[in-house]
């Protein structure tokens, strides 16, 4: 380990010198972080990486963060965290040669379809269908819930490529254009007025064989990847604001909260602690190859913690936290993730109720605790070796 960090903590420095931030343009500056193998350190050289343990790569961060270095992440949350991810697993090397890059330097955004209309927690159940045609795939079907979809250029999909199957073993996986003819995006409009959420049509949508992503029939273990590392995601330790912190400025300044906040700031800092040791934990089991339940522990409790945290900000507001700019649906553009960035307590509270929805619900990660970790009988689930075909549906 000794060896890696000095070759990744050079590596940086080297980057650093080559390409200041303060005088670099943010593509250019990616680029060079690609290739010199910091984007994912863990990656195999020439994807990204420099083969090394994947807990260094939180040494780049917080070294190229001092500097004021842009955040290959920051922008293409989803791609970064999720696509990337999934890619080195199941991907062949042309695809990473051909998705890689472009994710990180931000030429490329991606978005998740998984969810449908009829299959949201119960994701297997998704009816879109691809059907092969020669080197290609014909796709139908709907998504639903995908954010950023109005500004992304690939889509993570799964779609049924086997109704006779049982729906966890008929469904493939796929990266989708989406600029290519048949794919309609339609924002739909949330709490805060913004509509960073959409529903997407696919009608005969063609994708080419070499945008699958693993064997045919085999898209629910890709997916799993996928979701795994959604959750990850939402479990990462922070180095930016977290909504605690943000409750604990506004406490401090506050002349006398009273007995009644200052107990829950108390609370809510001592949960916000327990939850960034869980983090440390995750991330410690996750390089050790023993990815337990941490994952669904984070995205639990993180949704909890930062919904209180940040009804505690707007109590402690008072009747400022009133004042909001606009409820009026407005389309979700690039600039919509700059105001995202600057953390608006309010904006950020309405935001935050999508929190134990998106990413797999809470009561799902209870669901996986209970019986994963707790050792409880399994829900009933009398179609799991059904047909897909032969399933009703409503």
């Amino acid at each position: 380990m000794t060896a890696e960090l000095d070759l990744v903590v050079t590596t940086t420095e080297d980057l650093l010198r080559s390409h200041p931030p303060a005088r670099t343009p943010r593509r250019d500056f990616l680029a060079a972080q690609f290739d010199a193998g910091l984007a994912w350190v863990h990656f195999p050289v020439g994807s990204g990486g420099l083969g090394v343990a994947p807990p260094l790569q939180r040494e780049v961060t917080l070294r190229l963060a001092d500097a004021g270095a842009p955040d290959g992440a920051e922008f293409n949350r989803l791609g970064y965290s999720m696509g990337a991810p999934t890619l080195a697993a199941w991907g062949t090397r042309a695809q990473q040669e051909r998705y890689l890059r472009p994710l990180f330097v931000g030429d490329e955004r991606w978005c998740q379809l998984f969810s449908e209309p009829g299959a949201g927690s119960d994701l297997a159940g998704l009816s879109t269908r691809a059907v092969r045609d020669g080197d290609a795939w014909v796709v139908n079907g709907q998504k639903v819930w995908s954010s950023l979809a109005t500004i992304s250029q690939v889509g993570m999909l799964i779609a049924r490529t086997d109704p006779e199957q049982p729906k966890h073993r008929g469904l493939t996986y796929f990266l989708v254009d989406m600029d290519a003819p048949g794919v309609e995006v339609r924002p739909l409009r949330q709490l805060t007025g913004e509509a960073e959420f959409n529903e997407v049509y696919l009608t005969d949508v063609r994708v080419p064989d070499s945008a699958r992503v693993g064997e045919v029939s085999d898209g629910w273990r890709v997916a799993m990847t996928t979701l795994m590392e959604e959750r990850v995601l939402f479990n990462r330790e922070r180095t930016e604001r977290t909504p605690a912190d943000l409750a604990l400025e506004l406490y401090r300044t506050r002349p006398d909260p009273g007995p009644e906040l200052r107990t829950r700031m108390i609370d809510l800092w001592v949960r916000a602690r327990v939850q960034r040791l869980n983090s440390r934990r995750a991330a410690a089991n996750r390089t050790a190859g023993i990815p337990g339940p941490e994952g669904s522990i984070g995205k639990l409790v993180y949704a909890e913690l930062n919904q209180d945290a940040l009804e505690l900000c707007l109590d402690l507001l008072g009747d400022e936290s009133m004042l909001y700019d606009s409820y009026e649906m407005s389309a979700y553009t690039e600039e919509s993730l700059t105001r995202r960035a600057e953390q608006d307590v309010r904006r950020l509270f309405l935001r935050s109720r999508a929190y134990s929805i998106e990413g797999g619900t809470s009561e799902i990660m209870r669901n996986i605790l209970a019986e994963r970790v707790l050792g409880l009988p399994p829900e009933p689930r009398t179609d799991k070796n059904v047909p897909f075909s032969r399933i009703p549906r409503g």
